[in-house]
């Protein structure tokens, strides 16, 4: 992936983290239409300010041709791509380090029931292979463990993978408030879709953003920053997630979430470009 893409997903990630944020209040709740919070972000054509316009050129497209022999179509092939993609904390920024367990379990696939709780579950059919690598900034004077993940899901084919981004769309309308494990919850979550050229996309041929409130118990239920962004190319789909913490500002989380989704993307990309 030529470098100036890489910048480009930097750019589009973080103005999109941005964005939501900036709609934010002070405890992390959305503000209505007209309320008190962060402005608004300017388009790039609002000149109200005196500032010229940006003249920075838009992408028709990805830029991105990629070779049928490298589409992995077996569990093994799968596998190997997977954990080469996901990101570690060698994605994420300085000081991240791994947590224990470092990766998932084998088989691992986590199921959103009925009543809004998360549970496991095993590989769907459509699935050859799925991981997720837990990383975290550890706590320091002032500011707690910023925990994060990365997950790589590798499907059959283009279609499927284009059915998980539905359906995590979905699940966000259908329990806006979710119980990840004991003593941690998400509340208040909101999330947005967006296909190639919509929204600041301009890095994956879907993408889902989703914003809310993490509380948990171990931080006494204070509400901080939880964001899940996932984008998808092929029949891949590559997800990075953040659980805020006292200390850690917008910026550095929507930085090191922006850096391991890049990373893996551009990480996926050369894996299965055709060669130029």
């Amino acid at each position: 992936m030529a470098y100036g893409r890489a910048v480009r997903a930097v750019g589009g990630v973080l103005a999109c983290g941005l964005l939501w944020t900036g709609c934010s209040g002070a405890d992390g709740r959305k503000n209505p239409p007209g309320g008190t919070g962060s402005p608004q972000a300017k388009t790039s054509g609002d000149t109200r300010s005196g500032e010229a316009a940006s003249t920075t050129p838009v992408p028709t497209g990805l830029g991105f041709d990629p070779d049928p022999a490298r589409a992995p179509r077996t569990g093994d092939a799968a596998r190997e791509l997977a954990r080469a993609v996901v990101a570690g904390p060698e994605l994420w920024g300085p000081g991240f380090v791994a947590r224990t367990p470092a990766l998932s379990a084998p088989g691992h696939w986590p199921v959103l029931d009925e009543g809004c709780v998360w549970r496991s579950g095993s590989f769907p059919s459509d699935v050859l292979h799925s991981v997720t690598a837990y990383s975290e900034l550890p706590a320091e004077a002032g500011r707690g463990p910023l925990r994060v993940a990365a997950t790589v899901t590798v499907h059959r084919g283009v279609r499927e993978a284009e059915w998980e981004m539905a359906e995590t769309l979905e699940e966000a309308l259908r329990c806006p408030g979710q119980k990840l494990r004991e003593g941690e919850r998400i509340a208040e979550l909101m999330s947005i879709g967006s296909a190639f050229g919509t929204g600041g996309n301009f890095t994956a041929e879907d993408s889902i953003g989703e914003l809310g409130r993490y509380l948990s118990a171990e931080f006494d239920n204070r509400p901080y920053q939880y964001g899940w962004f996932q984008s998808r190319l092929g029949q891949v789909t590559v997800a990075a997630v953040t659980k805020g913490a006292a200390g850690r500002t917008e910026n550095e989380i929507n930085k090191a979430r922006a850096e391991a989704l890049t990373g893996m993307m551009h990480r996926l990309e050369t894996r299965l470009e055709a060669a130029g």
